[in-house]
Parts: structure tokens; C-alpha cells; sequence
């Protein structure tokens, strides 16, 4: 079977996603490959795929052939026109400087100190911790010919040993961390066919199992490292990391111990891997600084993911930080200084003390109560998309969740999610929140949005198309086992639902009716459920227009501005042509969040904001003057949004 498809996934298929890419055609019998631009490779081969150098954007050819190769097909087609496929539950990071793009390169001296590539903003000062483990070097041993498949036995035996490594750093790991996700992917490189196919033909040759892997992955890396692709360069560090964890686990030697790093230091390193430093004592490592690498590394995603200065890119001039007693950087401008001068250290130490300051005088807002002059509370809850995400959103002091996206489970199954299975996420969330309300938004997809189990109509423009509330009220057999497992989870009694894409009346009774054919379901099956609090998502005119029939029977109103924008401006928010009209602040936008929210206030039901405008604090006010009860955004604006609000109550 051949089809060709353009490929959706955010940014191509690169490491993340191209490793889950690789482990779903593994999963069935049939060979697999894809071709772009005349070359084929293996789709089971991740160091094959990522050389292949596929983007967002590009046409592919699938080719499958085997027992299975119909299923093969559509789950394969469905990731690859899936945006969010490969990324996990990874948060959206801040993006790197383009001056870190370099893989490696020669440090340019500024005064006082050294540029490099700005892989991870913040400022950072403390003693040097230097991570200089030796060089593995080939033996060149030759193995006689009788030797030689035990040779390969003992290559095949220390990549297990690696694999259980790493699979000990995921399981220790938040689920769907990008750290977890990260180190995926390097699994799927030490256990890559052409990785283990080259050093198995180099013993074949005589040489050694060390030698032969470390050759082999250098050839792999020279080939990553000759791509234009910034992102795929980075790869050869990959795999040179992954290489020497294999050549060590052949020698039955362990790598330099980071476990040993003090509070506030700065790691000075040559080179280091993602997988080293997955394991490494993180909360301790004030700062980075590395001779090799970029921002588009693993290493800086993994230092921006906990909030670790870093500088990468040094090149030779790192021999200066190795000796040097202090450090100090400037993650976001790609600065490192050695053994830094008086002033310059009572300058660094002064904008660590004020970013010090700022971070602590938003903590004292993680548990504050908000409560305006006219005695209204305010909730500001976070938006979340997956488990993964609670940790971060309660230590911000998140007051419940304000929009949980059921989509981001659906789009991260190979299939479609049983009934059981969505009721433990749902369940989990519920109670980790509890007393506190949770929003759960059913599922909201649609042709922009594919989901492996749901054929999709070609549509010319599927955001006006077939989908949210209206393809599931189509689809019974997926909504009902949604419904039947939100019923079931709600057993603390703080689950709320809310509906999307409601442009009719007729939707919310349509739904009402459903859920009560799945009430008496669960009642005659003597399962436990609860009934939960139904509200409707406001971001079509038309729900805006409709407004008051609608607060008539709903329980409450949640305002997605980001989709409710683009249908009142005509105006694609993917599309930078027309961005400017994208602007929640339009005066037609602000008058349809108005006209909701007096319809709301009015019924008595609550209204709230779960777009990204909720946390724009100058809009706040504006928000809050009109009736609004709630704010609802990503778990690191939400402190920022408490002392706004705040700051408008204490005003009076």
C-alpha cells in the first residue's frame, strides 16, 4: 500500500516524534517506509527517519507491506497529519535567542567574559563544578572469527543494560515529562537497527564491540551533523551520548558521578548528555556552562524545563571555566564570565537578588484569596491538557482547574481511549484538585485536529466545519463512553463540564438528553456515579447572540477568547496575514465578551475566561468590571494574574 500524505506534526520529525513515529511502525508486522523527495528509508529506524530531515509541511509517501498493513496505514497516516503527535504532554517553553542555534563553535571574548549560545535565560553565579570524564577511546582489538558472534551477543547485551538505565530515569519521572519524553528518544536511538546494523557489521570485520559502536556513531553523527537543519545537527550529540553510555556499559564502567554537585553550582562540561544530566541532582545546578551544543540541544531543553541558566557553544575557551574558581552567566543574552571582578559580581548578585525578589513577592499570592469591594470571589485557575501538569499548577497556586483539554489524551492515544481509561485521568484530576472545581472540555476536535479512530471529511475549512459539539452529538459510540466516564470520576463532586463550538440551543439539549440515557446506563450496570455541573463554551457568535437562552440552561459559561476572536474578526489566528485583526482587545470582541457576560450575571450562573486573554493584566480590570467570576491560563501566569487582581480589589 502506498499513500501520500502532508505532514502536520509541529516542526517535522524530529527527535520526540520521530522516535514515536518509529515505535508505532514497530508495533506492527508489516515493513514500513517513507519516502520524500526520491530517497526511501526505513520507518523503523529513528537515526534513518530524523536523516530523512521531514518537516511540517513536507509531502511523504508511506509505503506498507505486510499482514497488518491496512491498520499499519491509518494509524501511521493519522500521526502524521497529527500536529501534536511526538510532543507528549510537554509544556510550551520559552524560545531560545537565534544566537544559539550553533551545534559547536569558537566563543567570541566581550569584555569581562565570553558569548556563546543563549540556550536558557536567567542569570546565575557559583562555584565551578567541573564534568570532565575521560575520552573513550577505540582499542582497534581484532576478535577472531569464532568470537565474533558472541562479540555482537555482548554489543546486543549492553544496550539492554542501557535501555534499563534510561527506562529507570522515565519511571522516576513526571508521566509525559519533557524529560521523560526526551530520554524516549534516546532510547530509540540506542536501539536504533541501523545504529546496532553498522557496529554488528564492523565485528564482523574483526573489530571489537567498543570500537565498532564507537565508530559506527560517529559516521551517524558526521552524517546529522553535515544536515542545515539547526535542530538536526544538534542530533550527533545524541548520538555521541548515547555511543559512550553503550561503549561504558561494554567496559562495565559508570560515567563521572553529578551526584556529588553543591548547592549553587555552576557545571562547567566539555560536552554533556541529556541522559547524564536526566539523572543528575537538577535542583542543585545553579547554572550551565557548556563547550558544545546549542539551544535546539537536549540539554538546554532540559535545563529550560526547570529553570536553569544556561550557556552552550563555548567551544575551546571552556578550558578557562575549568580551571576557574567562580562563574558566572546571562542565560539569555549568551554570556559566561570566569572568575568574575568585584563589580561585575555585586552587579550579577544585585539581578539575581531583584529576579529573586520578584519570583518571591509573587509567592506570597499562591494561596490568597481573591475577593473584590463588592464581596465577588475571584477564581484563578489553571489550564491544563494533561496529569503531568498538576504538580506545576498547584505550586502555583492554581484555585482548581479552569479548562482541562480531553483532546490532548485522545490525540496522544495510538487509539481511541477506552471508557476505564478516561475515567482514571479524569478521576485522578478531579481528586487531586478537590474541594476546588475542575472544568473538563469535552472532545474538541476537528479536520485541523485529526484523532486515530475518527475519519475526518475532507473539508475546505474545518474551523468552520464538522466538529467539537457537533461531531460528537454525530458520533454516540465516542461521546457516551466521555460522558459515561466524567459521570463516573466525579465522585468528589467538584467536576464541571462544558461544551464546545455551541451554536444552537438544540446542542446542549441534545447533550443533556445524552447524558441522561448514560445515567440510567450506569444505574442498571450498578456502577457509582455522580452527576456533574453542564456549561457551555461561548466562542461562536452565534452562542454570543443566543446568550441569554442559553444561560437559561446551563449551569455556567466559560469564554474561549482565542477561538471567539478569530469567528467575530473573520480572521485565521494561524495565519500571519491577518494576525493584527487577532486582537482580543478589539472593540467588537470586548463588547461580545460583555454581552455574555451580562447574560450570565443576569441568569445567576458564573462566567469565566479560558482563553489566553485571561491572563493579559491589563484586561483584567476590564474583565473583572464587567461580571467576570473566573480566569482560567496556563499554570506560570497564574500568580501574575492573582496580584492583578489583587491589586484591582485592593483599590476598591
Amino acid at each position: 500500500m502506498e499513500r501520500s500524505a502532508i505532514v502536520r506534526v509541529k516542526e517535522g520529525l524530529h527527535a520526540r516524534p520521530a522516535a514515536r513515529f518509529v515505535k508505532l511502525a514497530k508495533a506492527f508486522q508489516s515493513d514500513v517506509e517513507i519516502a520524500k523527495g526520491g530517497k526511501t528509508v526505513s520507518a523503523k529506524s529513528s537515526v534513518k527517519l530524523m536523516l530523512l530531515t521531514v518537516k511540517e509541511g513536507d509531502e511523504v509517501t508511506l509505503k506498507v507491506c505486510g499482514p497488518d498493513e491496512n491498520e499499519a496505514m491509518g494509524m501511521l497516516l493519522a500521526y502524521l497529519e497529527n500536529p501534536q503527535a511526538g510532543l507528549g504532554d510537554e509544556p510550551e517553553q520559552q524560545q531560545p535567542s537565534t544566537e544559539g542555534t550553533a551545534v559547536a563553535g569558537e566563543a567570541s571574548h566581550q569584555p569581562g567574559g565570553y558569548k556563546g549560545a543563549a540556550a536558557s535565560a536567567g542569570v546565575a553565579l557559583g562555584p565551578v563544578f567541573p564534568y570532565f570524564p575521560p575520552t573513550l577511546e577505540p582499542a582497534d582489538t581484532d576478535i577472531p572469527p569464532a568470537e565474533r558472534e558472541a562479540e555482537k551477543a555482548r554489543l546486543r547485551k549492553a544496550v539492554a543494560a542501557v535501555t534499563g538505565r534510561m527506562e529507570t530515569i522515565i519511571a522516576a519521572a513526571a508521566p509525559g515529562s519533557a524529560d521523560a519524553e526526551i530520554v524516549k528518544a534516546l532510547i530509540e536511538l540506542a536501539n536504533d537497527e541501523d545504529l546496532i546494523a553498522r557496529a554488528e557489521e564492523t565485528i564482523g570485520r574483526g573489530l571489537d564491540a567498543v570500537s565498532a559502536t564507537l565508530a559506527a556513531g560517529e559516521a551517524l553523527a558526521v552524517e546529522f551533523e553535515g544536515l542545515d537543519d539547526p535542530y538536526m545537527k544538534a542530533r550527533a550529540e545524541d548520538l555521541h551520548a548515547v555511543t559512550r553510555q553503550i561503549c561504558l556499559a561494554l567496559t562495565e564502567k559508570e560515567d563521572v558521578d553529578l551526584s556529588g554537585v553543591p548547592d549553587g553550582a555552576i557545571l562547567v562540561a566539555e560536552d554533556i548528555g541529556a541522559f547524564e544530566l536526566a539523572r543528575a541532582p537538577l535542583s542543585r545546578i545553579a547554572g550551565i556552562l557548556c563547550g558544545h551544543g546549542g539551544a535546539t540541544s537536549h540539554v538546554a531543553i532540559i535545563a529550560r524545563n526547570h529553570g536553569i541558566p544556561a550557556v552552550m557553544g563555548l567551544g575551546s575557551t571552556i578550558e578557562v571555566f575549568r580551571t576557574a574558581g567562580w562563574a558566572a552567566l546571562d542565560g539569555g543574552h549568551g554570556l559566561a564570565f570566569a572568575d568574575p571582578d568585584e563589580t561585575l559580581e555585586r552587579d550579577l548578585t544585585a539581578r539575581i537578588a531583584r529576579q529573586e525578589e520578584e519570583r518571591k513577592a509573587l509567592t506570597a499570592y499562591v494561596d490568597h484569596k481573591l475577593v473584590l469591594a463588592d464581596g465577588r470571589a475571584i477564581t484563578i485557575a489553571a489550564n491544563l491538557g494533561a496529569l503531568s501538569e498538576i504538580d506545576n499548577a498547584r505550586a502555583a497556586g492554581a484555585m482548581g482547574v479552569g479548562l482541562f483539554r480531553t483532546e490532548l489524551m485522545f490525540m496522544a492515544h495510538p487509539m481511541l481511549p477506552s471508557e476505564e481509561e478516561q475515567y482514571e485521568t479524569y478521576a485522578a484530576l478531579a481528586t487531586a484538585f478537590a474541594p476546588e472545581d475542575v472544568i473538563v472540555r469535552t472532545l474538541d476536535i476537528g479536520g485541523d485536529k485529526p484523532v486515530t479512530g475518527i475519519d475526518f471529511p475532507d473539508e475546505e475549512n474545518p474551523f468552520l466545519g464538522w466538529r467539537g459539539i457537533r461531531m460528537c452529538l454525530d458520533r454516540p459510540a465516542i461521546f457516551k463512553p466521555q460522558l459515561r466516564a466524567l459521570l463516573r470520576a466525579n465522585r468528589e463532586g467538584n467536576l464541571k463540564v462544558m461544551l464546545p463550538m455551541v451554536s444552537t440551543l438544540d446542542e446542549l439539549r441534545r447533550t443533556r438528553t445524552l447524558i441522561e440515557a448514560c445515567e440510567a446506563e450506569l444505574e442498571r450496570e450498578g456502577k457509582a456515579f455522580r452527576r456533574f455541573a453542564l456549561g457551555v463554551m461561548i466562542e461562536t457568535p452565534a452562542a454570543v447572540l443566543i446568550a441569554p437562552e442559553l444561560a437559561a440552561e446551563s449551569a455556567f459559561f466559560s469564554i474561549g477568547t482565542n477561538d471567539l476572536t478569530q469567528y467575530i474578526m473573520a480572521a485565521d489566528r494561524l495565519n500571519m496575514s491577518v494576525a493584527g485583526l487577532g486582537n482580543v482587545s478589539n472593540p467588537a470582541v470586548m463588547r461580545a465578551i460583555e454581552l455574555t457576560t451580562k447574560a450570565g450575571v443576569e441568569a445567576g450562573i458564573m462566567v469565566g475566561i479560558c482563553g489566553e486573554a485571561a491572563a493579559d493584566t491589563v484586561l483584567i480590570p476590564r474583565f473583572l468590571k464587567m461580571g467576570i467570576s473566573e480566569l482560567s491560563m496556563s499554570p506560570a501566569s497564574v500568580l501574575a494574574a492573582k496580584k492583578a487582581v489583587a491589586e484591582y480589589a485592593a483599590k476598591g
